[in-house]
């Protein structure tokens, strides 16, 4: 079963956790045994796993921020200016994470939770979800 999740963004940097949705595609699909593909199809966003946690969440951007800053003299800002939110998206980020499913629920650590990263927002993003039996 494939199916869309749409994730508006609100700022030019941000990280939303997405993992209660994707949570209730799973149950929507009633496949108990298999896995959950999520995906982002753009090249300026990425996915995740990890804590979501305040502190945490700002010290991720300002790591991306201080490792990759915006302005630095990249060729690509001749075009759009967004050249630092390629880097980090490539660098930092994944276009997908796997996630095993087991009795209709998401196989996730205790503290791990699936965080969309918007990098060049605010925008109307997408993210696709594949959940397959097994």
């Amino acid at each position: 079963m494939l199916f869309e999740v749409k994730v508006p963004t609100t700022e030019k940097f941000q990280i939303i956790d997405i993992t209660d949705e994707i949570q209730r595609l799973v149950w929507k699909s009633d496949v108990t045994s298999g896995i959950a593909v999520v995906f982002t199809s753009h090249t300026t966003t990425g996915l995740v796993i990890n804590e979501n946690e305040s502190g945490l969440l700002e010290d991720i951007k300002a790591k991306m921020k201080e490792l990759v800053p915006r302005g630095a003299g990249y060729v690509h800002d001749r075009i759009d200016s967004n050249a630092h939110s390629h880097l980090r998206a490539t660098l930092f980020l994944n276009p997908e994470v796997a996630v095993p499913i087991d009795n209709g629920e998401l196989l996730l650590g205790t503290w791990q939770r699936i965080l969309f990263i918007e990098l060049d927002g605010p925008r109307h993003r997408k993210v696709l979800v594949k959940i397959c039996r097994c």
